[in-house]
């Protein structure tokens, strides 16, 4: 009786009893079971990714789903990738970008042909530049079309990352004025000092040897709805791990 009840209670905590079902595969790339993107604009992105995928035999997947229901972001996008198998097998140039929207996160899972092109480093500057920023609006089509067209251009090796947010010009001179004002009463405590010894009658002037710096200046859809467009199945593509996660 207690060997059963052991058992029963490993089965209860197991993380496969709370692992979310994995969908299956459709027949277009791109998949909505949120309701977030209109028809249209899933036939946009389904265009898009169906003439990369002719170009390149490279292949994306999108889908976006509402919850994980407690889940692992990292283990469901693992169990994703192995079931939809996107990619040509042997070369396994598959990527899907999986988006969760109540949970507010999302995934770039990578395949091992392209982790060179599309490394986690990467994968991750992409979700925290071109996809986040606009999640964060609520503005999800752009979201996704802009992260699509990076990661098409990082399979391509043609992807740069925008530059880098520019620092507020009081954020650049807020250490100068602290600087300058240790620099002021620093010199104007010296110079009180040097009035009072030489009031005091020394002989001996106090000679300071320079300036406290010195040598030049200072520098510092529709729920549940996927379009298949023309025929699309994953050619065996297999998954390693690789990729970025992130959220907004």
């Amino acid at each position: 009786m207690k060997s059963f009840l052991a058992g029963f209670l490993c089965l209860l905590l197991s993380p496969s009893v709370f692992a979310l079902a994995v969908p299956e595969r459709p027949e277009g790339r791109v998949t909505d079971r949120t309701g977030t993107l209109t028809r249209d604009q899933i036939q946009a992105l389904e265009k898009k990714l169906s003439a990369f995928e002719k170009e390149t035999t490279n292949q994306i997947a999108v889908l976006m789903i509402p919850s994980l229901e407690g889940d692992s972001l990292e283990e469901f996008s693992i169990r994703l990738a192995e079931k939809w198998k996107i990619g040509q097998k042997g070369r396994n140039n598959g990527v899907i970008l999986l988006i969760v929207k109540n949970d507010r996160k999302l995934r770039i899972e990578v395949g091992y042909g392209l982790e060179g092109a599309l490394p986690d480093a990467l994968a991750g500057t992409i979700i925290r530049n071109e996809i986040a920023p606009r999640f964060k609006e609520g503005q999800f089509f752009q979201g996704i079309e802009t992260g699509v067209n990076a990661i098409i251009s990082a399979t391509k090796g043609e992807y740069r990352a925008g530059p880098r947010k520019k620092e507020s010009p009081m954020g650049l001179w807020f250490p100068l004025l602290i600087l300058g004002a240790f620099i002021f009463f620093f010199e104007l405590a010296r110079s009180r000092a040097r009035r009072r010894y030489y009031h005091s009658g020394s002989s001996r002037g106090w000679h300071s040897g320079g300036g406290f710096f010195g040598g030049g200046p200072f520098l510092g859809g529709s729920g549940g709805w996927s379009s298949g467009g023309d025929s699309f199945s994953g050619g065996g593509g297999d998954f390693g791990g690789g990729g970025a996660s992130g959220n907004w």
